[in-house]
């Protein structure tokens, strides 16, 4: 008789255990059976059954749950962590209990009621690696949910796992309202939504591409950070940066919150359709206030002429707000040089690999802006963002030779600069390059030179406090940083590294250590946050948590190296890496 054929499908597979069950156990055994039966009951059964979960089984502390889709699995997760946080809150952080979920995407075996095979094991892996009372989710959950669910999903890179061959990409999904428990079990805080400043305002939202294709999402994204880019250029504007602006993208969103959150008074939001040769684009811009518009239009053009689009565009808006140009501004916003179509689409997919801040984005992003140099070797934009991301391999050590790189973006920075001074992303690439190369005056001199060409340059603060912090100015750091987390309401993690790195050289071991709980509260991967940690437990006398710390940091990366960060951290005074290492030291590690 021949044997029955294996059943296989595509499932979504949400994986969940409770964080520190054993401690829990250990402590008060009937207590914590009876916190999590009822947790079981009036939260997690009721979230499955709700979006059509089924599950597959119970297994102590954790559950593996089938779901017919990723939206299905991601929400029911969103529910799941927020009502289990909401009942926490009520009693001692001793007894909380929290998950760790993880999600996938993937074939699975079916035997009977029971599930296996690489998708369930995706799932199980993703899962140990969550923050507690978060969610990680795989690639293939990533690429199905994005744009569906109103969340901002996070790049958490690449990680070798237990018995899966291949690296597994993992996702953070970043729930705004979420506060999730932190290294000491603090609460990460929730920045204040800022006041909406004196000077006139603005937010440019992602435009939605009307496409058809999801594959030219990156055009229209593209459109919208060039508009952000141009009005970033006036200096009478407060501009939201794209990194917080882009979190409403495709949600179904109240145009007066999202200003309200983002601190400012305009909203402007718009489509582009993209077939052929043509191009279509519209956009509306909204006064928050009263929920009225300001003005609107259209733009049908052939794609050769997009760049004109985008400077009518700039033009008609500056009128609508009725902001009073410097002349150099003026010249800005109208002396855009031409540049070839295929070069700018190419461009535009190599800064969106770029954002991801990983070294495979990085390394496709190389090959893409090579493509664009090689159609328009004028193409300064497409220069500066290359000599950025070459930079980026050398702080992050994701080349064979650092050096090479660093040496070959700072060439190509200065080559930028020559080739047009008045490229704001130029002079960025060239701080960054010099700062990374110690030349510290010279890197303070480029980022106040990128600042003065684009005022609202959230990437420039954000440099010009990264400067701050190694030339042993950290008071003058926090100023920029509170400047550039009012442009960037949604800031990334690595800005709560610098402001606990400011916030250390001032001596104030308690402030950066909240700030490195936030951190972690949102990356708990991030090797150089523990390392910091531990040297700030050191300081302020708590040896123990300084150890806990600090063998974090070697089990995320074990081949952290003080030396290479006293060779490579480009403090002005030696002095102020030593202290960090002073703060290991009085725990009594050897490092």
């Amino acid at each position: 008789m021949a044997e029955p054929r294996v059943q296989r499908r595509l499932a979504a597979i949400l994986a969940a255990d409770v964080v520190g069950y054993s401690r829990l156990m250990e402590s008060d055994e009937e207590g914590t059976l009876t916190r999590l039966k009822s947790l079981r009951r009036e939260i997690v059964d009721p979230a499955i059954a709700e979006h059509s979960g089924r599950m597959v089984k119970l297994m102590g502390d954790g559950a593996l749950v089938e779901f017919a889709s990723a939206v299905d699995a991601v929400t029911c997760a969103i529910e799941i962590q927020k009502s289990i946080r909401e009942h926490n809150a009520g009693g001692p952080e001793d007894k909380w209990i929290q998950f760790r979920i993880g999600i996938n995407v993937g074939d699975i075996i079916v035997d009977g009621e029971d599930i296996y095979g690489d998708g369930v094991n995706v799932a199980a892996r993703i899962e140990g690696l969550a923050e507690p009372g978060g969610i990680f989710i795989s690639r293939a959950a990533a690429d199905q949910v994005r744009d569906k669910v109103p969340i901002r999903i996070e790049n958490r890179g690449d990680h070798a796992v237990k018995n899966i061959v291949r690296p597994i990409e993992v996702f953070c999904v970043v729930v705004e309202e979420r506060k999730v428990a932190a290294l000491a079990g603090r609460a990460a805080a929730t920045p204040t939504p800022p006041s909406v400043p004196d000077k006139t305002s603005i937010a440019v939202l992602a435009f939605n591409n009307m496409s058809g294709d999801a594959e030219q999402e990156y055009f229209s994204d593209g459109i919208s950070e060039d508009i952000i880019t141009d009005l970033s250029k006036l200096s009478e504007l407060h501009v939201i940066a794209r990194n917080s602006s882009f979190v409403y993208k495709k949600a179904a969103i109240s145009v007066p919150d999202v200003a309200k959150t983002l601190g400012v008074r305009y909203v402007l939001e718009g489509s582009v359709r993209k077939a052929g040769n043509r191009v279509r684009v519209t956009a509306q811009l909204i006064d928050s206030s009263n929920g009225g518009h300001v003005w609107a239009s259209r733009f049908d053009r052939d794609l050769t002429d997009i760049f004109a689009v985008q400077d009518e565009l700039t033009q008609e808006i500056v009128a609508a707000l009725k902001l009073e140009l410097t002349v150099g501004e003026q010249d800005r916003l109208t002396q855009r040089r031409a540049v070839d179509v295929e070069a700018y689409e190419l461009f535009l997919r190599g800064r969106e690999q770029s954002w991801a801040s990983t070294r495979t984005g990085n390394i496709t992003a190389h090959g893409l802006l090579g493509r664009a140099i090689a159609i328009d070797p004028g193409y300064a934009a497409a220069h500066a963002l290359i000599a950025f991301t070459h930079v980026l391999d050398y702080a992050n050590a994701w080349t064979s030779d650092p050096e090479h790189s660093l040496r070959i973006g700072l060439e190509l920075a200065q080559q930028v600069v020559r080739m047009d001074e008045e490229e704001s992303h130029g002079h960025f690439a060239l701080a960054m390059a010099y700062m990374w190369s110690r030349e510290l005056e010279r890197a303070h001199a480029e980022a106040r030179r990128c600042l003065a060409l684009s005022p609202n340059s959230s990437d420039g603060l954000r440099m010009m406090a990264h400067v701050q912090i190694f030339s042993g100015d950290a008071a003058g750091a926090l100023d920029t940083l509170d400047a550039y987390m009012r442009l960037d309401p949604h800031y990334p993690e690595i800005a709560l590294q610098f402001l606990a790195d400011a916030r250390f050289s001032l001596g104030e071991f308690s402030q950066a250590i909240d700030a490195l709980e936030q951190r972690l509260a949102r990356n708990p991967q991030s090797d150089t946050a523990y390392a910091l940690l531990a040297s700030c437990y050191g300081h302020i006398g708590q040896p123990a948590d300084c150890r806990t710390a600090w063998e974090q940091a070697l089990r995320i990366n074990p081949s952290f190296s003080i030396e290479r960060r006293r060779r490579v951290l480009p403090f002005r005074n030696p002095e102020e890496f030593e202290r960090r290492v002073e703060g290991l030291r009085k725990a009594g590690l050897t490092v």
